[in-house]
């Protein structure tokens, strides 16, 4: 007799830019969210940072049902909030698969793959030549 385990938690990761982000969404929660041991709001200053942040909870109406943690590391604080963005989103996948559709119209499943372009041998930035002067 197979007996099914219940999951602690369900987890995803996320990245952007130089951001790596790892979301772990606990059942029967309150809709606490910690970002590296502080709450949401304390981690990230911004407004447009929060609502990123909890932009796949608002799409599947699930804010109320997890608590999530997350932790994140590397890059600045838009690109932390991306990452966390895209690993919640990963996570509420492995939650329940029928969420798909709603999560990829939205955009959440697909890495963004703009990253900072390699500065040039001769030029002074990735692409800004020095001043020419004619004498």
């Amino acid at each position: 007799m197979v007996a099914e385990i219940a999951l602690r938690y369900y987890e995803g990761v996320g990245r952007r830019k130089e951001a790596t982000a790892r979301a772990r969404l606990y059942p029967q929660g309150n809709g606490a969210i910690t970002v590296n041991g502080k709450p949401l709001k304390e981690y990230f200053g911004r407004e447009i940072d929060w609502f990123a942040v909890q932009t796949p909870l608002r799409l599947t109406n699930t804010e109320a049902v997890f608590n999530v943690s997350i932790q994140v590391k590397g890059g600045g604080i838009t690109g932390q909030a991306e990452a966390a963005r895209m690993a919640i989103a990963r996570a509420l996948l492995k939650f329940n698969p029928e969420l798909r559709p709603t999560l990829k119209a939205a955009g959440l499943l697909r890495r963004d793959p703009r990253v900072k372009e390699r500065k040039k041998p001769g030029l002074k930035r990735a692409r800004k030549a020095p001043t020419y002067t004619k004498r």
